[in-house]
């Protein structure tokens, strides 16, 4: 009968931790993509990573309701449904709508293809939104609550950012350069591998024994809100906060590179892709680590050094630059896709020349093809040719993944800690409060945008040290719970 039970709870801890990998490469679709529809709408380079946020405001408490009263099991069935839904919604706006001129904004004419990736981003949101809710109270209550409970959302969490790392990796080599040619059509890929895994969880998930610990009993009476426990109240602002710091630093990371680069979307993809690569390497330690360190410490220890690299970043000058290695950007075998476009098709021949005397003249048959599909000069194509190079300070963010590996997990462990009945209706709360990943970057690419140089992109991340000392704050001091009188059974 033990081994039995144990077995149960081993298969709903792996399938756990299954939803928390996709709930990640879901929402990582939002900043490649931005960097595909903010070449033609310059000002929604983020509108659809905010519509996959702003969901959670509208679904974060129905979803704990629905955790409620149908268990997590229903849940998480209906979330994947809705899924494959606004999926399918994404990769429609890749064939269908384009001509279609709905409105004009910013003295740009609005198409229904935006329209209809931005619903379909929206539908996402609620998708992940419940999955989100589901994940993390099954595996804090498997742990058995405190840092072994953090421990398991740990290992979800390091799954989840090895989804994270392959999204926009992924997402960099099928679009290469961003061009006004590039469209959402060259990522349907990921479109399908989304759906395709969607559908397989479902059958999966839907075979599997999952504890259902509000099921068959009387649901409890909720006298107050979590919120009357100030540690849950300071920990809900301490999510809304932190989801706009785990979003924010890759997305303007990926486009500070992309900018200062001169628009090479891969090596951008490719350094936000190492953001969250330390963030499954930071997981995965803290995975090990949460048994023995008390959460609280890790969670002080890691926002105090995010702050020290960011203000490093910020004031290191953008003079001093790094070479880009080949295995992460090669500039010849790049040069060579893009001249060997079939829309160009320059002779392998002169491609080599050109290669090896980085003599533009010699591209001067062919450049009306070039301008036409890429919009540049023979001239530019030189620069190309070289191996590009980019600032320490971006060098620096991507070290910031290591921090934000385990804020999520220390947050809502210490923030759900000693609410007993009151865990479940918290959860939604919190859910709700994710919307802050749609708010918060939103505002920074305001501030990076305004300005319109590299400098005002940097700049940015003063916005993130101030929500990484709020939630320094709470490790320290708002995390206590002082409300210990109020009865929770």
């Amino acid at each position: 009968m033990t081994e039995t039970k144990n077995n149960g709870r081993l298969i709903a801890i792996i399938t756990m931790c299954f939803i928390f990998a996709m709930i990640s490469f879901v929402t990582n679709m939002g900043a490649p993509f931005g960097n595909i529809w903010g070449y033609e709408y310059p000002f929604a380079k983020a509108w659809g990573n905010l519509m996959n946020f702003a969901a959670y405001l509208f679904m974060g408490i129905p979803a704990g309701k629905m955790l409620i009263k149908y268990g997590y099991k229903k849940t998480a069935l209906s979330a994947l449904i809705v899924g494959i839904v606004g999926l399918v919604f994404q990769y429609l706006s890749s064939i269908f709508g384009d001509d279609i001129k709905v409105f004009n904004y910013a003295n740009v004419d609005v198409c229904l293809n935006l329209l209809i990736y931005l619903l379909g981003a929206f539908i996402c949101g609620f998708c992940v939104c419940m999955l989100n809710t589901v994940v993390n109270p099954m595996l804090n209550l498997l742990g058995g609550g405190g840092n072994k409970g953090n421990q398991l959302i740990q290992i979800g969490g390091t799954l989840n950012s090895f989804t994270g790392t392959m999204t926009p990796l992924l997402a960099g080599i099928l679009v290469g350069e961003v061009t006004k040619h590039t469209e959402m059509g060259d990522v349907s890929p990921l479109l399908f591998i989304g759906i395709a895994v969607f559908a397989i969880s479902f059958l999966i998930i839907s075979r599997v024994s999952i504890p259902e610990p509000t099921l068959g009993k009387v649901q409890p009476k909720y006298e107050r809100s979590p919120l009357v426990f100030r540690h849950c109240l300071l920990g809900v602002i301490a999510i809304f906060f932190y989801v706009g710091i785990e979003i924010g630093i890759p997305m303007e990371l990926n486009f500070y590179v992309t900018k200062f680069t001169g628009g090479i979307a891969a090596l951008g993809g490719t350094f936000a892709a190492i953001y969250w690569l330390f963030m499954m390497i930071g997981r995965a330690g803290s995975s090990a680590l949460s048994g023995k360190i008390s959460t609280r410490i890790q969670l002080m220890t890691v926002s105090s050094v995010a702050i020290i690299l960011l203000l490093l970043a910020i004031f290191i000058p953008k003079t001093n630059t790094v070479t880009v290695p080949n295995f992460l950007y090669d500039p010849v075998e790049k040069t060579t896709d893009l001249l060997s476009n079939e829309n160009v098709a320059v002779p392998e021949a002169t491609i080599a020349q050109f290669i090896e005397s980085k003599d533009s003249t010699l591209l001067e048959p062919y450049k009306t093809q070039i301008y036409e599909e890429f919009e540049k000069t023979p001239s530019d194509l030189v620069n190309g040719v070289n191996t590009p190079v980019v600032p320490i300070s971006a060098f620096i963010i991507f070290f910031c993944g290591l921090c934000t590996s385990i804020m999520w997990g220390g947050i809502f462990n210490l923030s759900v800690e000693g609410l007993g009945k009151y865990t479940e209706a918290a959860s939604g709360i919190f859910m709700t409060m994710v919307v802050g990943g749609g708010i918060m970057p939103l505002i920074q690419e305001a501030i990076a945008s305004g300005g319109g140089t590299i400098d005002s992109i940097i700049n940015s991340y003063w916005l993130v040290i101030g929500m990484l000392a709020y939630i320094l704050f709470y490790a320290v001091i708002g995390c206590k719970n002082v409300n210990k009188d109020i009865k929770i059974d």
